[in-house]
């Protein structure tokens, strides 16, 4: 049995595939709540805007919840923001959100020299440094950025980036080009600043949303582009049921897989073992139903539940609910704690 670990040793380990002393239980998405608000006593949208407060408010994850990283941002516009999109606040409750989209298809975008210091991004490199300062010692600090498919969608908009991505995707190549860049580009900064690990948010290549043809042709390879460039260990995280696409994901490079609960976890490790894949899923504990909705036992459960599909890692499948009481939270850090290596019923992906 491995000996205890800190946090940092815990999930840093279980993303290389290693033997940990428990169960790592890390968000690999957005993780504040209205109660560590409170708590803390900073909130949004201030904690949105300014480094200091947005470090203080995730700093929460690791003292109040107990878990194995903290991560910042909390929304997904920052690189849209500096790159031209119009911006929606959402106040003290919501997150902000894209409501102005500058490009159109047949516009030719220039990447932007001062990108780093456009919008709020120097807040976010501001608040990795004091995460790493202030607690990078105990836990791993998670910076995330948006994948590029995604990034590309809030520049041109949905309907017609999906559109064109159907009848012309030669036409959207240039954009998740410009995308990629821009977050690749953050996320090498993000490092610099002291982030551990990077998480690439890639919702919109969701299969709710494009085919499995259209992932594999504009997705995969931009993701794949990227990761290669980001010089730390990547999670890649896409909402959905993505059962038709885990081995594709596996490809990317990925240290591992963030997943919703709607997705096969012991099927898509079978196919990793057919293919000789060796790469961590992490999840995946269903955010509304269990985490807001549910019993600290459900959580429990669902736990153990994760632990016996497989995952190296224990996340809520997607964001935290803000209004997720702070009893469910600890629950779930509880019961990843009673996990031991070797537990009867769990799928070491060997």
């Amino acid at each position: 049995m491995a000996l205890e670990m800190t946090s940092r040793e815990r999930v840093l380990a279980a993303l290389r595939g290693e033997e940990t002393d428990c169960l790592p239980v890390i968000c690999v998405n957005q993780h504040a709540t209205y109660e560590q608000m409170e708590k803390l006593g900073v909130g949004w949208p201030e904690a949105h805007n300014d480094g200091i407060k947005m470090a203080a408010l995730a700093a929460g994850g690791y003292s109040i919840l107990g878990l194995d990283a903290v991560r910042v941002p909390y929304c997904q516009t920052f690189e849209a923001e500096a790159l031209g999109s119009g911006l929606k606040d959402g106040g003290k409750t919501n997150l902000p959100s894209i409501n102005v989209h500058p490009l159109k298809i047949g516009d030719r975008p220039q990447f932007p020299a001062d990108f780093l210091e456009r919008g709020r991004i120097p807040e976010l490199i501001k608040a990795v440094k004091l995460l790493k300062e202030n607690i990078g010692d105990q836990v791993v600090v998670m910076a995330g950025v948006i994948g590029p498919f995604s990034i590309a969608t809030s520049l041109l908009g949905i309907t017609e980036l999906l559109m064109a991505s159907f009848k012309t995707p030669d036409a959207v190549r240039p954009y998740i080009e410009f995308a990629e860049k821009a977050g690749t580009v953050l996320a090498n900064a993000l490092i610099e600043a002291g982030a551990d690990v990077i998480v690439v948010e890639d919702m919109m290549a969701s299969l709710d949303m494009i085919s499995p043809k259209i992932f594999r042709e504009l997705a995969v390879p931009y993701q794949k582009m990227q990761i290669e460039q980001i010089k730390a260990p990547t999670i890649i995280h896409i909402c959905g049921k993505l059962d038709a696409l885990m081995p594709d994901i596996a490809k990317t490079g990925a240290a591992a897989i963030s997943v919703e609960h709607t997705v096969d976890i012991p099927g898509a490790l079978g196919k990793f073992r057919e293919e000789g894949i060796k790469v961590p899923i992490i999840g995946a504990i269903d955010p509304v139903k269990t985490l807001f909705q549910g019993t600290p036992e459900a959580v429990a459960g669902e736990v153990l539940k994760g632990y016996q599909d497989g995952v190296a890692l224990i996340s809520p499948g997607c964001a935290v609910p803000p209004a997720t009481t702070t009893g469910n939270l600890l629950a779930m850090v509880a019961a990843a704690r009673e996990i031991k290596p070797g537990m009867k019923g769990g799928d070491t992906n060997e």
